[in-house]
């Protein structure tokens, strides 16, 4: 239970939380033909099914963060996802297939949650680096303090990130500060870089700094008007 144990399950729960709105979109959307009394039942079935999933696919990606080269191919994506949570984007239209049976609205939630979890199980997994030698059990405990804000909060997460935009753009900030560390720590690199805390600070907040910097001059370049050449 030390201060990185906490700061990491802070970081995972925090990128559930701005990663998870289009999760909770699908679950209400996978459930939307229930009965009333069983749609209660199909988010917890399905949501259960789904964080058992992603505790699985984490706890792979974290035996495969030791292999050379791929924490620096995690930072790439983890910094292409900050950049495109900062995309000014319309509601997307959930292609979402509801069910009117219990079990079928389960499946197609676990099915949804597991093709659009790429993003969450690489930032998890780069945070939970943080946390010691217990990174699987902070993990989990992650998820289940987040999975619940998300589902049960879905909606006035939604609302919180339209109204203060500053929500989205430090979510996003806080990818590339875990792309800096996994980045700075990849077994490849690290015998050649210094080994002071203070550096890999440093690269985890160059990380956020370009997460920003690409975001904010990509939206300058979509806000300015195209103008006949």
């Amino acid at each position: 239970m030390t201060a990185g144990f906490w700061v990491a399950v802070g970081q995972i729960i925090l990128i559930d939380i701005v990663l998870g709105g289009d999760n909770a979109v699908v679950i209400a959307l996978a459930c939307r033909n229930l009965p009333p009394q069983q749609r209660k039942l199909g988010i917890l079935y399905g949501t259960a099914g789904a964080i058992v999933l992603r505790v699985v696919l984490i706890a792979f990606a974290l035996a495969l963060l030791s292999v050379p080269y791929l924490k620096i191919g995690g930072a790439l994506l983890l910094v292409w996802i900050g950049v495109k949570l900062m995309m000014p984007e319309g509601h997307d239209d959930h292609n979402i297939s509801s069910s009117d049976k219990l079990w079928g609205a389960v499946k197609t939630v676990i099915i949804a949650d597991l093709v659009m979890s790429v993003d969450n199980v690489i930032a998890i997994a780069g945070a939970a680096q943080g946390g010691g030698e217990h990174q699987l059990v902070l993990v989990i405990f992650g998820l289940l303090v987040s999975i619940p804000i998300i589902v049960a909060g879905s909606q006035l997460v939604l609302k919180l990130m339209t109204r203060f935009p500053i929500v989205i753009t430090l979510g996003a900030m806080l990818l590339g500060w875990i792309a800096g560390q996994m980045a700075f720590t990849d077994p490849a690199v690290k015998p050649w870089l210094p080994t002071e805390k203070f550096w890999e600070y440093a690269a985890a907040a160059a990380g956020a700094l370009l997460v920003l910097a690409i975001g904010k001059f990509i939206q300058s370049r979509a806000a300015t008007p195209n103008t006949p050449g």
